[in-house]
């Protein structure tokens, strides 16, 4: 499965131990999860990591990056798409040109809220939500792993 994650899911995995983001992480090899994000994503991660304090941006570069698949910033789309926000675009369309089967995403004003649960084939959710759906199904379990 190919999960696309966005900058608010990438902030909050290096900045916090204990939360959905993280333990996507920590299990994503094991379950067989493709971890994809675009360089935009990078790049605003690496902005804003710094302030959320002084261990969470070497943190970040040195172990969650290396988890990830970086996918070509995509800035137009081959489908009829509707999406106001500008700055969230690029980010939408750089998931549906992977061909992610998901898009993972804190932010849920500019993209639950706007574009619902699915575009196209591709599901938006929250970190929280992919869990609980990927546990309704039996395919992920809720114990922590302490690899990360």
């Amino acid at each position: 499965m190919k999960i696309l994650l966005d900058t608010s899911v990438l902030l909050a995995a290096a900045g916090s131990s204990k939360g959905a983001s993280r333990f996507i992480f920590q299990r994503a090899k094991a379950h067989g999860w493709q971890l994809l994000s675009s360089p935009y994503c990078v790049e605003v991660t690496d902005r804003n990591a710094r302030k959320l304090g002084p261990r969470v941006a070497p943190y970040w570069r040195a172990s969650l990056l290396l988890y990830l698949a970086l996918v070509p910033i995509e800035l137009a789309c081959d489908k009829v798409l509707v999406f106001p926000k500008a700055k969230d675009r690029p980010v939408l369309l750089s998931a549906l040109g992977a061909e992610a089967d998901v898009l993972l995403t804190l932010d849920e004003a500019d993209f639950q809220k706007v574009i619902g649960p699915q575009v196209y084939a591709l599901q938006v959710r929250s970190p929280g939500q992919f869990l609980l759906d990927q546990r309704e199904a039996g395919l992920a379990s809720a114990r922590r792993s302490s690899q990360t």
